[in-house]
């Protein structure tokens, strides 16, 4: 600056040559810096995406080399820790995060907060399955498609002798487990067994189905969740005797927050081997896709839509920000939820990401996600309610009203039980079967063509929970501005009262008190800085 005035002066100024010169120098340097700026914030975003890439490079590649069994297990493992890494801190981090969030939000807002929650994801499941339907009969994934059947295939048939009601018990059942070490890694699940009950008059034996319970290997994940949220709510009510153990979950949370952000830079090398790995292990996928391409592409389609459309409308509709802008700081738990085909998998890098990418408070985004991840279904509900149309048309069954209004109600309900696992939602097809008196050997084409659709399913599912979990914070913060607001007038209110006191005690006591005078004037500019 000094020297362009001193030249100004002397009736010379630098040449535009010159300017233009150092001006581009400093937009270059900038544009660097911008660019090494960006690539140390979307570093992990930018090699989990690429690991997805050249994880379907490398299993095209490796699938020309015609491996045997044993080699492409030996291929796949890299892929296989990185889903036993996630799915070891998923107890941690569910039982923490929900204790420590239930344990500090007040329970007023608790239980707003709670039902507004639940509301939404009632709401949300009931129009993607609302979708699912609808695109089932516009598409008709199964009509003219009666020649296909399991044997042409070559696929195995899949027994389920569930009853329905069974089914719903078992939901309840788990909802409250009778061992909570026990639920860490088994849930409750009906079985059944012929107990013979006497003979019929040929003197014929007569035997009864009668349903015994058994444990199935798979976290109860709904059992904790509701424990995990009581408890914590029962440590608030303590007072200042649960104050320590609050402490000991949060430190606990934190703890394994840290675990997780040294696991998610494992995630774009562990992603690698598992989009290859799964790309060797198709054995026909061209006849597979042109077989179900019409079931695939309605599934697909219905994610898009309630994926793209709906849940980004409704997150407008509440909050009137950009969702898009919400979501693209979530690409490396979408990538994650991709690859993995698991909502409880993407579960800590979604709270990681949630919290530090889009500033959700951490007692919403702790409280929300883990019941989320358990309970909210979108995905599954839209290919569950397809995947039902489809093997109706597949049997040249036409549906009813009360059938189809039937198919909304229960895959809205099951799909809240429905495992957050690769091909859970599979077992909840079987539910909505029965219910409608569908044979369910068909289920063998829903398997066979899961790992496809299940990876937009996961993605939809986890979309929904982090925009969830935006709402209640936007709701949450615009009610802890009302009470600011309603706050303030009353403590105005009450610092008037006591400085009119004040001041009326000083005049009374004005004529007495020649220290008192001294004080008295002094007293305006006192009121003004309380003020």
């Amino acid at each position: 600056m000094t020297m362009e005035k001193k030249s100004a002066i002397n009736g010379h100024m630098p040449s535009s040559a010159s300017t233009d010169r150092i001006l581009e120098k400093s937009a270059r340097k900038s544009f660097r810096e911008k660019l090494m700026e960006f690539l140390g914030k979307n570093l992990l975003v930018i090699m989990t995406v690429s690991g997805v890439l050249v994880g379907i490079g490398l299993g095209m590649m490796v699938r020309k080399m015609d491996l045997t069994k044993a080699q492409m297990t030996y291929f796949a493992f890299p892929g296989e820790m990185l889903l036993r890494m996630l799915k070891m801190i998923i107890l941690p981090l569910v039982v923490c995060s929900l204790v420590s969030g239930a344990a500090s939000l007040d329970t007023r807002s608790l239980g707003k907060l709670g039902s507004i929650a639940v509301a939404y994801f009632l709401v949300t499941t009931l129009i993607a399955s609302g979708i699912g339907v609808a695109l089932a009969f516009i598409i008709k994934p199964g009509v003219g498609a009666g020649a296909l059947n399991t044997n042409s295939l070559g696929l195995e048939s899949i027994s389920t002798n569930k009853e329905t009601a069974d089914s719903f018990l078992d939901l309840a059942r788990n909802l409250f487990p009778a061992n909570l070490v026990a639920a860490a890694f088994r849930s409750y699940a009906t079985d059944y067994k012929m107990v013979a009950v006497g003979n019929d008059t040929n003197g014929t034996a007569l035997y009864q189905k009668v349903p015994i319970g058994t444990e199935a290997d798979g976290m109860n994940i709904l059992g904790l969740v509701l424990f995990a949220m009581v408890f914590g709510v029962a440590l608030r009510k303590l007072g200042d005797e649960g104050e320590e153990l609050i402490r000991f979950f949060n430190a606990f949370n934190e703890a394994t927050m840290v675990l997780v952000s040294w696991i998610m830079w494992y995630i774009p090398f562990g992603i690698m081997f598992l989009v290859g790995s799964k790309i060797v292990e198709m054995e026909d996928v061209v006849l597979l896709v042109t077989s179900l391409g019409k079931y695939i592409f309605a599934s697909i389609l219905g994610h898009i839509i309630h994926g793209g459309i709906v849940l980004p409308l409704i997150y407008f509709g509440f909050t009137r920000k950009n969702p898009f802008s919400f979501l693209s700081g979530l690409i490396t738990p979408f990538t994650t939820a991709f690859a993995t085909c698991s909502s409880s998998a993407t579960l800590p890098s979604m709270i990681k990401c949630v919290e530090e990418n889009n500033g959700v408070d951490k007692r919403i985004s702790r409280f929300i996600l883990p019941i989320g991840a358990t309970v909210n279904m979108d995905g599954a509900a839209i290919f569950q309610c397809i995947a039902a149309v489809f093997i109706a048309q597949l049997n040249n069954v036409d549906l009813n009203a009360g059938q189809i209004f039937t198919i909304l109600v229960t895959a809205t309900a099951s799909s809240v039980g429905a495992a957050g696992i690769p091909a859970g939602g599979i077992i909840t097809i079987a539910i909505i079967l029965e219910a409608i008196g569908l044979p369910t050997n068909d289920l063998s084409l829903m398997l066979a063509v899961d790992w496809i659709v299940d990876r937009t399913t996961t993605v939809v599912n986890v979309e929904g929970d982090a925009l969830g979990a935006g709402i209640l914070h936007h709701i949450n913060q615009k009610e802890m501005k009302k009470q600011k607001e309603q706050q303030q007038p009353q403590e105005e209110g009450e610092l008037a009262e006591v400085l009119v006191e004040v001041v009326a005690k000083v005049q009374a006591e004005e004529e007495n008190s020649l220290y008192i005078i001294h004080q008295t004037k002094a007293m305006p500019e006192a009121i003004e800085s309380v003020l």
